[in-house]
């Protein structure tokens, strides 16, 4: 294709700028994820895009060239479907919670895909706070596979998952700037399409687009705004929590407005040490679950298949995953 076409059409700014066909960006996506285009001609696409903004059919379209190049895993045995936690953004201010609410899923059988970046890029990634409870990345989706079919849970790096996209995002290094590979990394399932994706984005208008994207592809998953753009609800306020499946969503838990009453039993500092030795104190319920996590939780634990329903859920959180719960279940 011409890039050169295509950089006229979506490099004029946020008013005069036109949207790629779906055909168009699944073909341009392609090309970028092959690395096949230009330096000079990937940062313009990257930067324009970064500009106008992505469409819902440029979405779909960049989607459906990741997904061409993603490394697909067999479903797991485990009670119901597999959960998958796109981790990306790290802590920086608040705790990083992804593990534990991997490690809470792992205890009742239900499996864990975690994927992401080992990287904190100056934040505590996933990966750190894993290697603080004894957790090691898996090198391919081979030892992916095998550690969920022994140990249910498995952290993949996105090198190893999809080097295409893997490689778009380290230009963020040299451009300063994010690009829909950003985006995009959040939505990857390598199922088949069969797992139960937690989605988070912290822009509302991206969990609007997020939530078109996932229903126009008939995925399923909880969405969320994510804690620091973690798949995690904000142990101090629970966020809106939907659960799309069958090309609808169902509204699970309203977003929390009111003040605290008092403040959760949270994790010291941030580190990775820090946030290791209060989840290992959670998991030994010497600490509360906060309340947004447990209700986090019991929608995992529903939407996955694990419970029948959501009241079922909730109660088996209040009863089996902790001792007290933080405001009650």
């Amino acid at each position: 294709m011409s890039y050169g076409q295509c950089i006229r059409e979506i490099g004029r700014g946020a008013e005069g700028a036109r949207d790629l066909s779906h055909d168009d960006a699944r073909q341009l996506y392609a090309a970028m994820l092959d690395g096949g285009v230009p330096d000079l001609e990937l940062g313009a696409i990257i930067v324009g895009l970064r500009v106008k903004g992505e469409s819902l059919d440029e979405m779909l379209g960049f989607m459906a060239a990741t997904d061409e190049r993603t490394h697909q895993l067999e479903l797991p045995h485990g009670r119901g479907r597999p959960v998958v936690l796109p981790t990306y953004n790290g802590a920086r201010k608040e705790a990083n919670l992804t593990p534990l609410l991997a490690l809470l899923l792992q205890r009742f059988g239900v499996p864990v895909l975690m994927h992401g970046l080992i990287e904190g890029n100056g934040r505590v990634s996933s990966a750190h706070v894993l290697r603080e409870l004894g957790i090691l990345p898996v090198s391919s989706t081979h030892q992916a596979q095998k550690a969920l079919d022994e140990n249910g849970l498995a952290f993949l790096p996105l090198s190893a998952l999809c080097p295409g996209i893997h490689n778009l995002l380290s230009l963020r290094a040299r451009m300063g700037v994010r690009s829909s590979a950003h985006s995009l990394v959040k939505l990857i399932d390598p199922f088949h399409g069969e797992g139960l994706l937690v989605a988070a984005a912290t822009h509302p208008d991206f969990i609007g687009l997020m939530r078109d994207i996932m229903m126009a592809r008939g995925q399923c998953g909880l969405l969320l705004r994510g804690t620091e753009g973690e798949p995690y609800a904000n142990a101090k306020r629970r966020p809106r929590l939907e659960y799309v499946h069958d090309g609808v969503a169902d509204l699970l838990f309203e977003a929390e407005h009111e003040s605290l009453r008092a403040l959760p039993n949270l994790p010291e500092a941030a580190d990775a040490v820090a946030t290791a030795r209060w989840i290992r104190r959670v998991l030994d319920k010497q600490v509360p679950l906060p309340k947004p996590i447990a209700n986090q939780l019991a929608s995992l634990l529903y939407a996955s298949g694990y419970a029948d329903d959501l009241n079922q859920a909730k109660a088996i959180v209040a009863v089996e995953a902790t001792g007290l719960l933080v405001g009650g279940n």
